[in-house]
């Protein structure tokens, strides 16, 4: 798991930190990551919360932090994380590491 380069990773973006824990709800009552995202995230990809392959160093710490400490998992049974950056709250999985 450690040693990875880079990441396949997905979020969901919410500016309001109760609409974070909504989504949070969601997924944890098991919602497909993927689903939530298109629901809740306010960020302007909306595809799934799809970031694609992003390398170190490309991301802001807090996010790339999280993003690089996460096992790989799936949208029906994510492995979340989450994080605080400048543009809200974000909840993270990582579906690939390379």
């Amino acid at each position: 798991m450690k040693g990875a380069q880079s990441v396949n990773v997905r979020h969901i973006l919410c500016e309001k930190f109760s609409k974070k824990e909504e989504a949070l709800e969601k997924i944890r009552n098991g919602a497909k990551f993927d689903e939530v995202a298109r629901e809740y995230s306010e960020d302007k990809a909306r595809q799934g919360g799809s970031l694609g392959w992003k390398s170190k160093g490309e991301l802001e710490l807090p996010f790339e932090e999280v993003a690089f400490s996460l096992e790989q998992s799936t949208t029906g049974n994510p492995k979340i994380g989450e994080a605080k950056t400048g543009y809200g709250y974000h909840i993270i999985m990582v579906e690939g590491r390379k």
